[in-house]
């Protein structure tokens, strides 16, 4: 196929996307971009901070990947009681894929 073949089929195929409304799919954001995502969204930095973001109320995760392991992370972040008895963080709701995401952005930390 041509140059200008292929330039006229993409341009084709933009304008039957944008007509249409339908969108294209977007490559899946790395773990540890989506975990990032995450510590926004479920307001950990109301409790933590990471570099300046955040609230000093519970420890600074900012080098918390030097400390634990990926593995620890994901066990933690499952259920912190079982972890530490004494522990003073909630038990989370979150899904298995959010934990995954959070434990790969939290063991990025160094």
């Amino acid at each position: 196929m041509t140059r200008a073949a292929l330039t006229r089929v993409a341009t084709a195929l933009a304008l039957a996307v944008a007509t249409t409304g339908l969108t294209l799919p977007v490559r899946a954001q790395a773990p540890v971009e989506q975990g990032q995502r995450q510590f926004m969204n479920n307001g950990c930095y109301g409790c933590h901070t990471v570099g300046k973001t955040g609230t000093p109320i519970g420890p600074d995760l900012s080098k918390v990947g030097a400390k634990y392991s990926r593995g620890y992370l994901e066990r933690w972040l499952r259920d912190p009681s079982a972890q530490r008895p004494n522990a003073h963080m909630p038990t989370l709701e979150l899904s298995p894929q959010q934990v995954t995401d959070l434990a790969a952005y939290l063991s990025s930390l160094r």
